[in-house]
């Protein structure tokens, strides 16, 4: 171990709380103020996405923080489905956990925040999470009674600041690099929409195939580079691929009709489906296609949320096949910068 380093347990340094286990019903609705309501999918590569993050009336705010109000400092990680996935509440937020949420609250005399947070996203304790994955019918989940128990390896503080400002120094330039990738996709969305306006009319089945996944258990994954995709996006690594790169990743179960591009080999797992096109359709096309085909409006099954493979495919809409082939291959350079460009790593620093 580096020297002057320890092995602790999460207990030693932080409290660990949990959300209510439902959902407000003001989540839902189109508030354009008022407190954050922070879900899974407010949780965005280490940060906290703040358009993807609902708002909830002051009388829902009152009865969803009895349990713990989170404060700037805090962090914020998901114990199901996004495993992996935390961020650090920022300063002038007022939220309250959403169900599948947790967050622990440092001891600041122990630990700094943001060194908790990368010590988190980090390789070494995204391996303790991966084995202490319980998988469930329908989403895999660690256990909040164990967390607290979850080791860790702790520098003295001022090596914690040292390292924390390092990494954030990096971490926005990738939110920099992250930013233009958004852009870029945006542009190739726009173009999408022009060629698909003058397109004739065809349904997503005469086009493209949705290719169920296949199951993968966290308790048999091995650490490699491979990402695992579920519907909420990689829920962990493998050292094996399931189907070559680029590919595209349709929610099926659970985060229904979400879309995911791919860039590298991949193994879609068995709550998703995966693309195959028909037709000479590129690959590029597809994805703008399953954007524009309303596939999140599909649900159809209420306990379970799931998107039903004929339903989706039978969807009618504008498909630019022939016109698409040469704009699709006149942007791989862009999509190449995108990808490069939005590719997050932390350093190890163990």
């Amino acid at each position: 171990m580096t020297h002057g380093w320890r092995m602790v347990s999460i207990r030693d340094i932080a409290q660990t709380f949990d959300g209510p286990h439902a959902t407000p019903r003001s989540s839902k609705s189109s508030l354009s103020d008022g407190p954050i309501f922070l879900g899974i999918s407010s949780l965005d590569n280490g940060r906290i996405d703040l358009t993807q993050s609902p708002r909830i009336s002051e009388t829902d705010y009152a009865h969803w923080t009895r349990r713990v109000t989170p404060q700037p400092g805090d962090v914020v990680f998901s114990y199901e489905t996004r495993l992996g996935e935390a961020a650090i509440v920022p300063d002038g937020v007022r939220c309250c956990l959403g169900r599948r949420m947790a967050l622990m609250r440092p001891d600041e005399d122990l630990v700094d925040p943001r060194f908790l947070l990368y010590s988190y996203l980090g390789p070494e304790f995204q391996e303790v999470i991966r084995k202490q994955t319980v998988q469930g019918s329908t989403v895999d989940r660690v256990m909040l009674t164990d967390f607290p128990n979850f080791p860790m390896k702790l520098p003295p503080l001022e090596q914690q600041r040292a390292i924390a400002a390092t990494l954030g120094a990096l971490d926005d330039k990738i939110e920099s690099n992250r930013h233009l990738a958004a852009t870029i996709w945006a542009f190739l969305a726009a173009e999408y929409d022009r060629l698909a306006v003058q397109a004739p009319i065809a349904t997503l089945g005469s086009v493209l195939q949705l290719a169920y996944g296949k199951s993968l258990p966290a308790n048999v994954r091995r650490p490699g580079p491979v990402p695992v995709l579920g519907s909420n996006g990689i829920t962990g690594w493998h050292d094996e691929a399931l189907i070559d790169g680029p590919a595209i990743v349709v929610g099926r179960k659970g985060s229904v009709g979400e879309i995911y591009w791919s860039h590298d080999k991949c193994w879609p797992i068995d709550t998703t489906f995966h693309v195959q096109t028909l037709d000479g359709l590129p690959l590029l096309a597809a994805y703008f296609a399953l954007q524009q085909a309303g596939l999140k409006t599909m649900n159809s099954d209420s306990a379970i949320p799931g998107l039903n493979r004929e339903a989706a495919l039978s969807v009618s809409l504008p498909v630019p096949i022939e016109s698409s082939r040469e704009w699709a291959a006149s942007r791989q350079e862009l999509v190449d910068l995108a990808i490069q460009r939005a590719t997050r790593s932390l350093p190890s620093w163990y």
